[in-house]
């Protein structure tokens, strides 16, 4: 395993470890409301990390927030992930009409810059945390469905390929036992690159007020509550900005890392595991 894979992995997994002892490590609400005496606090004894103008305490919001962001990051881009498959497998497999539907599709989708299309969406209803997840997977498909066709388009002339479907497989059985294996590496690595940029839009939805609303905390909307004591309390959004960062960094490293082991995997023969990905 290589060092950027373990560090990238030792950096995401603090992440989700502190997310999901969040009870135990902060046992406060990261709602309950402070006296005055408490607002603004900076760093210090008392609250480690500071506290926010309603004398919250940031470490309990900080830590709670991780949930937030890393349940839309995870359950977004699975959902992305899965729909790009299947349209993927649909163009790459179906007939030549229904590939250039599909293809044509994805390519109106393409046309429109992601974040205006998701600030489109967003807008159309009543914002929450379900919404935001829908809203990124339903803008982040494609690529993902054009990487997909592609291996397909390279595999369903394989010999193994055919040879399944010269013994009767169905087409199903044909997609489950035998292209699914040879996909399966392209799509994690897919999904791992895509989520940082998840987790960036959920930040920004929040921040603009479109994403997660109290009770549920968010490291956007922290953010934009510090925006606006820049000056009397830089803290406010000092960590959820590093806590953003991190996690992003963390999630990039290890896409990178799991391409590259992706890139240097055994290709080409049909005598390789079927796990393995096929030559493009």
């Amino acid at each position: 395993m290589s060092r950027s894979l373990l560090l990238a992995l030792g950096m995401l997994g603090l992440v989700v470890g502190v997310a999901l002892l969040a009870d135990m490590i902060v046992p406060e609400s990261p709602s309950r409301l402070g006296g005055v005496e408490e607002t603004l606090l900076p760093p210090g004894p008392d609250h480690l990390l500071g506290t926010d103008a309603l004398g919250r305490d940031l470490l309990a919001r900080l830590i709670h927030a991780a949930r937030t962001s890393l349940l839309v990051g995870f359950a977004s881009v699975a959902a992305a992930v899965l729909l790009g498959t299947i349209v993927g497998l649909a163009a790459g497999l179906g007939p030549r009409w229904l590939d250039r539907l599909l293809m044509g599709l994805t390519d109106l989708f393409l046309s429109f810059p992601r974040v205006i299309l998701a600030l489109l969406l967003v807008s159309l209803v009543e914002p929450s945390l379900s919404v935001v997840i829908v809203v990124i997977a339903v803008t982040g498909w494609m690529v993902v469905a054009r990487l997909v066709r592609a291996e397909v388009l390279t595999l369903r002339e394989r010999e193994f390929i055919l040879s399944a479907r010269g013994l009767g497989a169905r087409p199903v059985e044909v997609v489950w036992n035998h292209l699914l294996p040879h996909l399966l590496p392209l799509i994690v690595v897919a999904a791992a690159l895509r989520l940082g940029n998840a987790i960036l839009m959920e930040a920004f939805l929040s921040f603009l007020g479109l994403g997660a609303q109290e009770p549920i905390v968010s490291w956007g909307a922290m953010i934009e509550h510090g925006r606006r004591h820049l000056l009397d309390g830089w803290w406010l959004a000092t960590w959820p900005g590093l806590a953003i960062s991190w996690t992003v960094v963390a999630v990039n490293l290890l896409g990178d890392a799991l391409r590259d082991r992706h890139d240097a995997g055994p290709r080409g023969g049909e005598s390789h595991d079927p796990g393995s990905v096929a030559e493009r």
